[in-house]
């Protein structure tokens, strides 16, 4: 099975129209910066893929809806990491509509269902930035006392005293999970 991180040769950078300016430290935006980290885009298509069945045009459009209008990653980006998901056998195409629009529509296979359970922290964290990205895209930017506290989160993780067992990430990770969730409201 392939690792959560591993690319599609585009690395997921899908920058569309709204090049160079993704998501950089606590929320803000600056050139340079990608709205998808390496290998994000993949997650993403594969979580909305297992959602329901879509071919190329359609995912494109469902995470322009996803970054609130936003951000449209490019087909260049997009059909690319189709190609290589299906070559994964992650997903496939359905057997065309005799009746339908003639577009080629993908959906997961249980290697890709299997692949999704297995990173599910990964997918989570994916779907959750990319609901963030797209508050923080439409304008709703965090106040600086929010950004501030984050860097300070991120610094108590980087000098965490001793070392990291597994239960000790374990409840970091728990505790960081539900901070994210108290403020998403989920």
């Amino acid at each position: 099975m392939l690792a959560s991180n591993q690319g599609c040769g585009c690395h997921g950078s899908g920058m569309g129209r709204r090049r160079g300016m993704g998501m950089g430290m606590g929320g803000r935006r600056g050139r340079g910066d990608r709205v998808f980290a390496h290998g994000d885009l993949r997650i993403a298509l594969l979580a909305l893929l297992a959602e329901q069945p879509r071919h190329g045009y359609d995912l494109i459009r469902t995470i322009e809806d996803r970054f609130a209008g936003s951000y449209t990653p490019s087909p260049g980006a997009v059909y690319p990491t189709l190609t290589l998901l299906e070559e994964q056998g992650l997903i496939q195409p359905q057997a065309p509509d005799p009746a339908g629009d003639g577009k080629r529509r993908f959906e997961l296979t249980a290697a890709g269902a299997a692949f999704l359970e297995a990173n599910k922290a990964s997918v989570e964290g994916v779907m959750t930035r990319m609901a963030l990205a797209g508050r923080a895209l439409s304008g709703q930017m965090t106040p600086e006392n929010i950004i501030q506290a984050m860097q300070t989160l991120r610094q108590a993780l980087t000098l965490h005293p001793g070392a990291w067992s597994e239960s000790e990430t374990l409840r970091v990770q728990t505790i960081i999970e539900q901070a994210a969730r108290q403020i998403t409201g989920g």
